[in-house]
């Protein structure tokens, strides 16, 4: 959200986030995005709105422009929050545009099942079906949001992703090769069947390196399971890693792996290729392309079909290896900048403003 800002600004977009206080260690955008600290306040004032401090700082923030030259962009589902966004938007008279960000996935519906049902019939979905637009970062989100009888226009934009300058190079002299995960270790990401691929391959040589937070306890399973497989020695964890410490790992890597059972977009992919790394993901992430543009695997859900790709990019040559990393580099600097993503969003915001015509990326 924060670098989506910073690249709409610097497409001379006037960018202001308002969020609560706690969030202040996360929002990082540059100094051309102006931010507004709200004090969220207890849950009981969703029934209560316009007492609220986040629809105060909202509405104010969407008042301090031209009239007529504001959108309201909410991030997310579920919570109290977004129905006192679109309560903001809707007493401001601006377009509503909420980016479902995964979260009407069937994986994701399935979890806190109970929560989410009673959030849909008190909010959630009539957040949903007054916005002006849904975004969407993939064709799978977009059915996601069809299926549950949402019909509002959806803008099918992807997330962007930083392009650093050097990318990594053959692994010459090195004694091991190494396949990276990165993100956080949640049951979601499969990494049960990936360490259960890993056993079945046993590539002569790799290491696998599992990166970021330990999520709720998985990772203790996952070392289980490492022990019983006998795998253990090669399975390292690195824990939390920064900003700096991620793109050090991606140089590192000779394959990236995203075993995930769903994603609504899987960023770490594409920051792999933008760092020339193939990756191999699986069919619950929309990553397509990686078939298409030959720059890695995308097999189906399950430890036999990472096993068989595994099997494959493991016993691949390096110089293979790096013609498909180079390959994934250029996909993404074609299509998953920032700068394009900036372009086509503000795009979206202008049509929306009755300023412009509507974008090839929005489905009606």
């Amino acid at each position: 959200m924060t670098a989506l800002c910073s690249a709409l600004a610097d497409r001379g977009v006037d960018v202001e986030i308002v969020t609560r206080e706690e969030s202040a260690d996360l929002v990082r955008p540059d100094d051309s995005v102006r931010i507004r600290f709200v004090d969220e306040g207890p849950a009981w004032q969703a029934l209560r709105p316009r007492s609220s401090a986040l629809v105060q700082g909202l509405t104010a923030a969407l008042s301090a422009g031209p009239p007529g030259a504001a959108v309201l962009h909410d991030h997310g589902l579920w919570l109290p929050q977004h129905r006192l966004a679109a309560a903001a938007a809707a007493w401001s008279g601006v377009p509503l545009v909420v980016s479902v960000r995964g979260m009407l996935s069937p994986w994701a519906l399935r979890q806190n099942r109970l929560k989410k049902k009673v959030a849909w019939t008190l909010f959630q979905r009539r957040v949903l079906a007054a916005a002006a637009l849904l975004h969407a970062t993939s064709e799978e989100e977009v059915e996601n949001v069809r299926r549950l009888g949402i019909r509002r226009p959806v803008a099918l934009i992807s997330n962007g992703v930083d392009v650093p300058e050097q990318t990594r190079t053959l692994s010459e002299g090195r004694r091991s090769r190494q396949a990276l995960f990165l993100g956080r270790l949640h049951p979601v990401k499969g990494l049960l069947n990936l360490v259960r691929a890993w056993a079945q391959v046993r590539p002569e040589g790799w290491e696998l390196v599992l990166a970021g937070p330990d999520d709720d306890g998985h990772r203790a399973d996952i070392e289980q399971a490492a022990r019983a497989l006998r795998v253990a020695p090669a399975v390292r964890f690195t824990g939390t890693v920064g900003d700096d410490e991620k793109w050090d790992l991606y140089a590192d890597a000779d394959l990236f792996v995203l075993p995930s059972h769903s994603e609504n977009f899987g960023i770490v992919v594409a920051e792999a290729l933008a760092a020339g790394v193939p990756a191999l993901t699986t069919k619950g992430t929309p990553w397509q392309d990686l078939e298409t543009h030959a720059c890695g695997w995308w097999v189906e859900v399950g430890a036999e079909p990472l096993a068989q790709a595994l099997a494959e990019a493991t016993s691949a040559s390096d110089e293979r290896r790096q013609a498909m990393g180079a390959r994934g580099r250029a996909l993404v600097e074609q299509h998953y900048s920032w700068a394009h993503v900036a372009d086509e969003m503000a795009a979206v915001y202008a049509w929306l403003l009755g300023q412009g015509e509507r974008p090839d990326c929005v489905v009606l």
